[in-house]
């Protein structure tokens, strides 16, 4: 404790000795897909030693391997966060018996909270998906895409239109079938992302692509002004409070593809969207901010011969690796997330933050 102490600023909102902090009322929990020490670094040096992330009084590292194995994918990594519970590799919300399991985003749903989900990818890619579908393997879109119309999450931005509105599967509209149930639904191809914020009476759904959506380099310039948005927009639907996902997916793509400049480019448009998350927690005071990644992408090293602005970068595998993730938390109940832990704490973690005893209050629908 007295090493929180000494780090302590005016606006980390760490607890004294003693002392018995009220529960939040929200959580921005943001996401960066394959983001690592490695990939937080090279933006760092490649952005003139400055991240929004170095504004974080807590770190801690959590440990992300499955039940598969050391290697942990996107969804087994996200359903550890959503639920709980270590699975199997390409589950989507759901045990390795293939049981679903009751999401946190879910259960604050059903307890009046207003919920929200952003990803530069898709939104039925693995990360998002895990906090409101279940399925057993997660290339199962359209039947996610299905899963979400269940899920009454009350702001929705993200590619992946297609598989709500063009499916080969069934042929529901989906894309019809939110706007049936209040949602006020707009996509890329009708109007540029809103620069207003939607009236607050429904639920909203923004489409950002056919499919993926484009890299940051190829001018996909939404998530940042995607998270400011949802933050105003959020607490106009419930005055309980709300939980807010923000991932920055392509960040893995670049370690996918070895790519160091497209890591690069996708880690600094996350770090964006961190600003815009501190901003509202520094202003709201009741909001508590965690940020980490699912797992290392790439193996990526920054090698000898680098300089300030100019790195040389490696990669080791086009794949991910086993390597502890770093966990960045501020506001209230910050602390929690010291040390290291196995990545299901995070669950546990963001409940106890909440004031909230783990005991599902319903079945998963």
């Amino acid at each position: 404790m007295l090493l929180l102490q000494a780090c302590k600023t005016p606006e980390s909102s760490l607890v004294l000795p003693g002392e018995a902090p009220k529960p939040v009322k929200n959580i921005i929990f943001l996401i960066g897909d394959g983001m690592g020490l490695p990939q937080i670094s090279a933006a760092l040096y490649s952005n003139g030693n400055i991240l929004n992330l170095e504004q974080f009084p807590v770190i801690g590292f959590h440990k992300p391997y499955s039940a598969s194995g050391i290697i942990t994918d996107s969804a087994a990594g996200a359903t550890a966060f959503a639920c709980g519970i270590k699975t199997y590799n390409g589950s989507i919300g759901m045990s390795v018996d293939t049981l679903p399991c009751y999401s946190i985003m879910e259960e604050l749903k059903d307890r009046g909270y207003a919920t929200g989900l952003i990803a530069s990818s898709t939104i039925v890619h693995a990360t998002p998906a895990a906090f409101v579908a279940h399925q057993p393997i997660r290339v199962f879109y359209e039947a996610i895409a299905a899963d979400f119309l269940k899920a009454d999450v009350d702001l929705i931005i993200g590619g992946g239109k297609r598989y709500f509105d063009r499916r080969e599967e069934d042929g529901r509209d989906l894309y019809k079938e939110l706007k049936q149930k209040g949602y006020t639904v707009s996509d890329y191809y009708k109007e540029e992302f809103p620069a207003i914020l939607p009236p607050p009476k429904h639920p909203f759904v923004y489409f950002t692509a056919d499919k993926h959506p484009l890299t940051k380099a190829a001018g996909r310039d939404y998530l940042p002004d995607a998270t400011n948005l949802a933050v105003s927009f959020l607490p106009r639907r419930s005055d309980k409070g709300f939980f807010l996902m923000v991932e920055g997916s392509q960040i893995d793509w670049g370690g996918h593809s070895n790519d160091g400049n497209l890591v690069v480019e996708e880690m600094l448009d996350f770090d964006q969207a961190v600003k815009e998350a501190l901003r509202f927690a520094r202003k709201n005071g009741e909001t508590l901010v965690v940020v980490t990644g699912d797992h290392e992408s790439g193996g990526l090293a920054i090698n000898p011969g680098s300089e300030m602005n100019n790195l040389q970068l490696a990669f080791t595998t086009n794949g991910h690796t086993a390597a502890m993730v770093p966990v960045f938390a501020y506001g209230p109940w910050a602390e929690l997330f010291s040390g290291i832990y196995e990545n299901t704490e995070i669950y546990y973690k963001m409940k106890q933050a909440l004031g909230i005893a783990d005991t599902a209050i319903s079945s998963v629908k």
